[in-house]
C-alpha cells in the first residue's frame, strides 16, 4: 500500500463519526467523574462522613484511574479501541447504577474505585482512534475536540445534579448518568471501526505491542510531569471549588453549581479553538501549553481571593479557559513524541501519571483546607500544581508536525 492510498484512507469523513462516538463515550464518563462534586455534601450527610473526609471518594475513583490507564492503553494498542470503549462504557455505567444505591462507606469507596477502573481507559482509546484516523497535522483540532467532554462533563453536572437532589435525591444522578453510560457503551461496539477496511486499510493485529522505548523517552516523561502539575489543578478545582464555596463563602449550592457550569462552558469552545489555533500556525506545542499553565495557576490565586457569587462568576470563565486549554495541547503531543503504533499504550501511561495529580489533590485540599480553614491557602495550594507544571514543560524538546502515514510507525525523535 502506498503512502497516498493510506492519506486518502486517512482522510475519510467515516474519521468524524468515530471521532464523535469516541466523544460521546469520554463525555459521559466525565459526567460520572464530576457527578461527585455538586453530589459530594449530600453522599457525606447520607452516609455520615465528615467533610474533610469526603476527598477519599474521589481519590478512591482517581486510584482505580490511574491503575487502568496504567494497563488500559496496552490493551487498546492490542485489542483496539472499539472493543476497550464500549467495555468501559457498559463497566462504569454499571458499577455507577450500583453506587447510586449504596448505604455503606466502604462499598461506596469499592464503588467509585470500580468507575475509576472501567472509565479510565476512554482516553487512551479515543487517542488511538484519532491518531489512527486524523493525520499529524490535524490532530491538535480533533483532540481538542475530543477534549471538550472533560469539561462538558462538568457542565452536564453541575447543572443537572443538584436539581436531581433536590427533586429525587443524590442516588437518582448517579442511577440516570449510569444507565445512559451503558447505553453509550452498547453504540461503541455496534459503530466504531478500528480501521477503515472499506477503503483498504490496515486492520491492527492483535499482538502485543513493544513498549519499552516508552521507558527511555524524557519528553514523554516531562510531558506526564507538566501534565500533572496542570491536572492538579484541574480536578483540584472540579472535585472542591463547588463545597468550598458552600462551606467557605455560604454560597447557595445551585448558585455554586451555575460557577462551574460557567467555569467548563467556555472551556467547550476553547478547547477545539486551541487545538485549531495551533494546528494552523504549525509552529509546535511546548510554549502555547506553558503560557497557559502560568495563566491557570494566577487564575486559581484571584478566584481564591473572591468571597461572592458575583466575584465567583466573574472570575470563572477566566479560570476554564486555563484549566481546559492545555488539555487538546498536552493531548495532541504525546503520540506525536511516540508514534500511532503504541499511541495507545502511551496515552494511557502518560495520562496515568497526569492523574496521580487527581488522585492526590482531593486529599491534600481537604487537610488544607481543614487545618487553615482558609479559601485562598486551599486555592494557593491548587495553584502550586500548574505552575510547577509550566517550569517542567518548557524543557521538553518536540518533534516538528507533519503528515504521518501507516507506514511511518516508528517513534518520532525530537529536534535538536
Amino acid at each position: 500500500m502506498t503512502s497516498t492510498t493510506t492519506q486518502v484512507t486517512r482522510l475519510s469523513p467515516y474519521r468524524w463519526v468515530i471521532l464523535l462516538v469516541s466523544w460521546a463515550a469520554f463525555t459521559m464518563t466525565s459526567v460520572d467523574r464530576s457527578t461527585w462534586g455538586p453530589a459530594s455534601a449530600s453522599v457525606g450527610e447520607s452516609l455520615a462522613v465528615p467533610l474533610a473526609a469526603l476527598g477519599v471518594f474521589a481519590t478512591a475513583y482517581y486510584i482505580g484511574y490511574v491503575l487502568s490507564n496504567l494497563g488500559g492503553g496496552l490493551l487498546v494498542d492490542w485489542l483496539g479501541g472499539r472493543l476497550i470503549l464500549g467495555i468501559s462504557g457498559i463497566g462504569a455505567g454499571f458499577f455507577m447504577v450500583l453506587f447510586g444505591s449504596t448505604t455503606s462507606f466502604a462499598v461506596g469507596l469499592a464503588l467509585q474505585a470500580a468507575v475509576g477502573l472501567l472509565a479510565g481507559v476512554d482516553f487512551a482509546a479515543g487517542l488511538k482512534l484519532i491518531s489512527t484516523w486524523f493525520p499529524a497535522e490535524k490532530r491538535g483540532f480533533a483532540a481538542g475536540v475530543f477534549m471538550t467532554a472533560t469539561s462538558l462533563g462538568t457542565v452536564i453536572a453541575n447543572a443537572v445534579v443538584p436539581r436531581i437532589i433536590v427533586s429525587s435525591g443524590w442516588g437518582a444522578s448517579y442511577h440516570f448518568f449510569g444507565a445512559t453510560t451503558i447505553v453509550i457503551g452498547i453504540v461503541c461496539l455496534l459503530i466504531v471501526r478500528n480501521g477503515d477496511a472499506a477503503k483498504g486499510a490496515d486492520q491492527p493485529k492483535r499482538e502485543l505491542p513493544d513498549v519499552r522505548p516508552l521507558l527511555r523517552n524524557r519528553n514523554l516523561f516531562l510531558l506526564g510531569l507538566a501534565g500533572f502539575g496542570g491536572l492538579w489543578g484541574t480536578y483540584g478545582f472540579v472535585t472542591w471549588s463547588n463545597t468550598l464555596m458552600v462551606k467557605g463563602s455560604g454560597i447557595n449550592p445551585i448558585d455554586a453549581g451555575t460557577v462551574l457550569v460557567v467555569f467548563a462552558a467556555i472551556a467547550v469552545v476553547v478547547k477545539p479553538a486551541m487545538g485549531w489555533i495551533c494546528d494552523k500556525i504549525g509552529r509546535g506545542l511546548r510554549l502555547p501549553i506553558v503560557v497557559i499553565l502560568v495563566f491557570f495557576s494566577a487564575m486559581l490565586i484571584v478566584f481564591g481571593s473572591m468571597n461572592t457569587y458575583t466575584g465567583f462568576l466573574l472570575v470563572a470563565p477566566l479560570l476554564g479557559i486555563g484549566a481546559y486549554a492545555y488539555a487538546p495541547l498536552t493531548a495532541a503531543m504525546t503520540p506525536l513524541l511516540v508514534g500511532p503504533k503504541v499511541a495507545g499504550s502511551a496515552a494511557g501511561a502518560v495520562n496515568a501519571f497526569w492523574q496521580l495529580g487527581s488522585v492526590t489533590v482531593p486529599l491534600v485540599i481537604g487537610i488544607v483546607y481543614a487545618a487553615t480553614g482558609s479559601f485562598l491557602a486551599a486555592f494557593a495550594a491548587l495553584a502550586a500544581g500548574p505552575l510547577i507544571g509550566a517550569v517542567i514543560a518548557y524543557f521538553i524538546k518536540e518533534p516538528a508536525r507533519r503528515q504521518t502515514t501507516h507506514n511511518e510507525l516508528a517513534p518520532a525523535q525530537p529536534a535538536a
